[in-house]
C-alpha cells in the first residue's frame, strides 16, 4: 500500500486542480454540465491541454531541475522551458482552432495569456514540489547518517569504559595476590561475573537495571575486598517499585571515580552510594573524601571517566537526565537523576 500511495495522492491532486472550474461555478448544474461533455469537442481539447500541463510538471521535476539547472546549466535549462512553453501554446492553440472553433477564428491574445499563466503555475508547482521533496530527502539523509554517528559514538564511549574498569580490578587482583590474601578465589569469583556480564550483556541498548545494580553491588564488593577497614563503604540500594532498564554500565564510572579518589592517603576514607527508582525516576548519588593533591595526581594517569559517563548521558536521555556534580573542602559529590520510561 505505501508503494501506491504516492501515486494516489498525485492522481487525487491533480483531479482535483482540474476539476476546480468545473466545481466553483456559480449555476454548476451536473447534468447540464454531462450533456455538455458528450456532446462538445471543447471538453476533449481541455483534457488534451491538462495532459500536456501534467508533462511538463513531471519532465520539469524527473528530467529538468535535476539534469540542468542541479548541474547549474542555468541557459540549457532556460531554453528548454522556453522549448516546451512554445509547444504547449502551438499545440492547444492548434487543438482549440481545429476542434473547437470552427468559424477558424481564435483570439491568439487571449490563449497567449492563457497558455502564459496555466505554464507559469505548473512550473511554480512542480519548482516548489521539487525543492521541497528534495529537501525532504535531504533531511531524512541527514538525520539517519547523524542516528548512524550517535550509535557509533555510544558504542565508543562504551567500550572505553570496559578496557578502563578491567584496568582498575586486575590490579586490584595483583594487589592480593602479592598480599597471599585468602580473598583472591572470590575475588576472581566476582570478577568472573562481571566479565561475564560485560561479555553477553552490554552489547544490548538496555539491560534491566536488578542486572546493573548487581553489576555495581559486585564491583563494590571486589573494592571492599581490597581495601578492608581502610575505607568506609555505605551502600543502599533500595528495591525499584517495578521493573526498569537502563543502558549498560552507565552508572559504574561514577563509582569507579569515587573509589579512585577517596581512597589511598586520604585520612578516614568514606564513600556513600545511594541508588533507588521509584516513580519512573532513577535517583543516583556517590560522595567521597579526597584531597585536591590526590585528586590532580590521578587525573594525570587517567583521561576515561566523567567526561565520558557525561557525554552518554546527554546522547542517551538529552533534557530527561540531570546530572549536578559538586564538591566542597573535602567531599566530592556526584547526584544523578534520570527519567526512566
Amino acid at each position: 500500500m505505501k508503494k501506491w500511495l504516492p501515486v494516489l495522492i498525485h492522481v487525487t491532486a491533480w483531479i482535483l486542480l482540474f476539476s476546480l472550474p468545473y466545481l466553483l461555478r456559480p449555476t454548476y448544474n451536473p447534468d447540464e454540465a454531462k450533456r455538455k461533455v458528450e456532446t462538445n469537442a471543447g471538453f476533449i481539447v481541455a483534457r488534451i491541454n491538462d495532459l500536456l500541463l501534467v508533462c511538463l510538471f513531471y519532465l520539469n521535476v524527473i528530467v529538468l531541475m535535476p539534469g540542468l539547472f542541479y548541474k547549474k546549466r542555468h541557459i540549457s535549462y532556460l531554453l528548454s522551458l522556453i522549448a516546451c512553453f512554445a509547444f504547449l501554446f502551438f499545440s492547444s492553440f492548434y487543438l482549440n482552432l481545429k476542434f473547437n472553433n470552427p468559424s477558424g477564428h481564435l483570439n491568439w491574445r487571449w490563449h497567449l495569456l492563457f497558455c502564459t499563466f496555466a505554464f507559469l503555475f505548473i512550473l511554480a508547482c512542480s519548482i516548489a514540489y521539487k525543492t521541497i521533496r528534495d529537501k525532504v530527502i535531504a533531511d531524512a539523509l541527514i538525520k539517519e547518517k547523524e542516528n548512524e554517528n550517535l550509535k557509533t559514538e555510544l558504542s565508543l564511549l562504551r567500550s572505553q569504559v570496559s578496557p578502563h574498569f578491567m584496568f582498575n580490578v586486575l590490579n586490584n587482583m595483583v594487589s592480593l595476590a602479592r598480599k597471599q590474601s585468602d580473598l583472591l578465589e572470590p575475588s576472581l569469583i566476582k570478577l568472573s561475573s562481571l566479565m561475564r556480564y560485560m561479555l553477553y550483556e552490554t552489547g544490548e541498548e538496555k539491560v534491566s537495571l536488578e542486572k546493573e545494580t548487581e553489576y555495581l553491588q559486585s564491583y563494590i564488593d571486589l573494592q571492599q575486598q581490597r581495601f578492608g577497614k581502610k575505607v568506609v563503604v555505605t551502600v543502599s540500594i533500595a528495591e525499584p517499585d517495578r521493573s526498569y532498564e537502563i543502558e549498560p554500565m552507565l552508572l559504574i564510572p561514577f563509582v569507579e571515580n569515587a573509589f579512585k579518589h577517596g581512597t589511598g592517603m586520604i585520612e578516614d576514607a568514606q564513600i556513600d552510594i545511594a541508588l533507588k527508582a521509584q516513580n519512573n525516576t532513577l535517583d543516583f548519588s556517590v560522595s567521597n573524601r579526597y584531597t585536591r593533591n590526590s585528586t590532580e595526581e590521578k587525573d594525570k594517569s587517567s583521561g576515561i571517566g566523567l567526561p565520558n559517563v557525561q557525554r552518554r548521558l546527554e546522547l542517551l536521555y538529552g533534557n530527561k537526565q540531570h546530572l549536578e556534580i559538586s564538591k566542597n573542602e573535602y567531599t566530592f559529590t556526584v547526584q544523578l537523576q534520570i527519567q526512566l520510561t
